[in-house]
């Protein structure tokens, strides 16, 4: 019997709640969430993108971006300064490279259990699948 789609999405859903509330279990211990760990990811990995593409890449409104980064300004994870036009460039500091290394390690531990039962051929098919799915991030 072939699965109904809406179980499908579904299932997807209820495994990304799955990690996001490990994720969130686990970040705590470090003294961040898994927002302001995402945002300090999104920041590592495109470091001149604007605020709205950094909203864009964690999933949030502009305004909730620019209030989570007024929180790690404050709390010395990234700093913000003009860029071109009115755009709005953020960084890492230290402080938060290593907030965020630390949180990496946690995520992968997270992610790592809750992939294990498959194997690695299963997970190359799962993110074959993925891929096939999502459009690629920019």
């Amino acid at each position: 019997m072939p699965i109904a789609l809406q179980d499908l999405g579904r299932a997807v859903k209820r495994l990304q709640a799955r990690h996001h509330r490990a994720l969130d279990a686990r970040l705590v211990e470090i003294g961040t969430s898994l927002a302001q760990w995402d945002a300090l990811r999104a920041i590592a990995a495109v470091p001149e993108a604007t605020a709205h593409e950094l909203a864009e890449r964690t999933f949030q409104t502009d305004q909730a971006f620019g209030t989570l980064a007024t929180r790690l300004v404050a709390r010395g994870h990234i700093t913000r300064s003009p860029g071109r036009g009115r755009a709005i460039v953020h960084r890492l500091t230290p402080a938060g490279a290593a907030m965020l290394a630390a949180g990496t390690e946690l995520a992968e531990a997270v992610v790592a259990a809750s992939f294990s039962p498959l194997s690695e051929a299963e997970r190359e098919t799962l993110a074959g699948l993925l891929a096939r799915l999502l459009p690629p991030e920019r």
